[in-house]
C-alpha cells in the first residue's frame, strides 16, 4: 500500500480554525500521461526530448525548466532490464501508482533540477502533492543505484520570482523541504511513497514564485503525479482528481487569483 506523508505543516492544520478560510487555488495537476511525440531512445527512457518539449503547454501557456538531462521513462515496456529480468524487461509498477509514463533524475554525477513557475496571488502557502521513488536506469550511464540500493532523497524549494519568467530558481529563497522515499526491491521496480508539502510563500515581492525539485541522494529516482494548488491553508490541494486542467478552469483561475488579490490582505 503506498504510503502517504506530510511535512510538519501537515494537512490536520487549520481544520479546527473558526475562521472559514478560502478554497484552494489548484495551480496545476499533471499525471506525466500526454507526451507528446514520446520517443523510446532506447532501455524504455526518453532522454533526447526534454520534459518541456514532452509536455509544453498542458495547461495552455505553461512551460517547465530544467538543468541537464530529466528523462521521462516508459513504465511496463520491454526494454529496461531486460538481461537482469532473463529477457522479460520493462519497469514495473506493482502499485499501479506510475501510469504509462514518470519523470526520473540523478542526484549526484550531475545535478539534474526542475522548475515550475506560479503564481500564487496572497495566499501564503504553495502546496504541493507528488509520488516519488527509487528507480534505476541499465543503459545512458547507469546504472546509478548502489548494488544494495539507496533511499532517495529529493528537496523541494520555493524561490521568489519578480519577473515571472520560466526558470530552475536561484533567486531569494522562501522555503524548502527534504523528502525521502524507500529502497525498492529492485533496479527495475517502483516502490512509492506520497508527500504533501506545504511551502511557506511569505516574503515574495509579487506573487510570482519558482517550484524547484531536485534529487539530493539515490542515485537515480523518480516522480509522478503532481498536485499544486495555492492556499492560506497549508497542505491543501484542493479536492481535484489528477489530469492536466482544462483550458477554461485555467481562465477561471486567472480570474480567481486576481479577485484575492483585490478582496484580499494579510493581517
Amino acid at each position: 500500500m503506498i504510503r502517504r506523508l506530510t511535512t510538519a505543516f501537515a494537512l490536520s492544520l487549520g481544520l479546527s480554525c473558526s475562521v472559514a478560510q478560502a478554497a484552494a487555488v489548484v495551480l496545476y495537476n499533471q499525471d506525466f500521461e500526454s507526451p507528446v511525440n514520446f520517443v523510446n531512445d532506447s532501455g524504455d527512457v526518453n532522454i533526447h526530448r526534454t520534459v518541456n518539449q514532452l509536455y509544453s503547454n498542458q495547461p495552455v501557456g505553461f512551460s517547465f525548466a530544467q538543468t541537464n538531462t530529466v528523462e521521462t521513462l516508459l513504465v511496463g515496456g520491454t526494454q529496461a532490464w531486460a538481461v537482469a529480468q532473463s529477457g522479460n524487461g520493462g519497469f514495473k509498477d506493482p502499485q499501479g501508482i506510475a501510469g504509462n509514463y514518470v519523470i526520473g533524475m540523478l542526484s549526484d554525477r550531475q545535478n539534474d533540477l526542475l522548475g515550475l513557475a506560479f503564481d500564487v496571488g496572497a495566499n501564503q502557502f504553495l502546496n504541493f502533492n507528488f509520488n516519488i521513488s527509487s528507480i534505476d536506469l541499465d543503459r545512458w550511464g547507469g546504472p546509478f543505484v548502489p548494488t544494495n540500493g539507496l533511499a532517495p532523497i529529493f528537496r523541494v524549494s520555493l524561490f521568489d520570482n519578480p519577473s515571472g519568467g520560466v526558470g530552475v530558481g536561484g533567486g531569494t529563497l522562501l522555503d524548502s523541504h527534504d523528502v525521502t522515499g524507500t529502497v525498492a526491491p529492485n533496479k527495475w521496480t517502483f516502490d512509492w511513497a506520497e508527500y504533501t508539502l506545504a511551502l511557506d510563500a511569505t516574503g515574495n515581492t509579487n506573487g510570482n514564485v519558482i517550484l524547484q525539485i531536485d534529487l539530493l541522494q539515490g542515485g537515480y529516482a523518480a516522480m509522478d503525479n503532481f498536485l499544486i494548488a495555492a492556499s492560506d491553508t497549508a497542505g491543501d490541494v484542493g479536492g481535484g482528481g489528477q489530469g492536466v486542467p482544462e483550458p477554461l478552469s485555467i481562465a477561471l483561475l486567472g480570474i480567481g487569483i486576481a479577485a484575492l488579490r483585490l478582496s484580499r490582505r494579510r493581517y
